[in-house]
């Protein structure tokens, strides 16, 4: 029996439905030659690393967890423009924006600032786009071995500022610049 079956170039093809021999019947042949690959990989270098007793080299493009930066005065950079939130493919990025009180001029650079910066971590692709479309430069993805660590809860993967903003200590330091 043999069908005629028209290609996406044009092309006829004919495909003939011939009968198996007495090997192809029996899949021996089939199975002889997946055991021979599964023999062979016993004997390659493992691709696994003892984790946390190994670390893994970092590349150099490494981009690890997100950090809000202060300045060097202990202020908040963040002026909550949104900038970053409407770069981000993922959608991971909330923010709600509120005006400076009188008395909070050391906490927050300008009048405006991000009350409440939310990052979900689960939808994050960890792409760098908030970070080149902040013109403040408050947003950065460490280059350190600062991982997002492993956590069994949902909720537990939305930093929000208590997690994100350095300290003061490290802004005077200017640790993550």
């Amino acid at each position: 029996m043999s069908i005629e079956k028209i290609s996406l170039s044009g092309r006829k093809t004919e495909v003939v439905d011939k009968t198996m021999t007495f090997s192809e019947k029996i899949y021996l042949p089939a199975v002889v030659k997946g055991l021979i690959i599964t023999i062979k990989h016993f004997f390659k270098k493992k691709a696994t690393i003892q984790y946390p007793e190994q670390q893994r080299e970092f590349s150099p493009v490494y981009r690890g967890q997100h950090v809000l930066m202060r300045d060097e005065h202990g202020r908040e950079r963040c002026t909550a423009c949104g900038l970053c939130a409407l770069s981000c493919p993922a959608e991971a990025i909330t923010m709600v924006a509120a005006e400076r009180k009188k008395g909070e001029e050391d906490l927050y650079r300008e009048e405006k600032y991000a009350s409440v910066y939310e990052i979900n971590m689960l939808r994050c692709i960890f792409c760098g786009l908030c970070e080149e479309a902040c013109p403040k430069e408050a947003i950065f993805l460490t280059k350190s071995k600062l991982l997002v660590k492993p956590k069994l809860e949902r909720e537990d993967f939305i930093y929000g500022k208590d997690k994100l903003v350095i300290s003061v200590e490290d802004a005077k330091a200017r640790k993550y610049d």
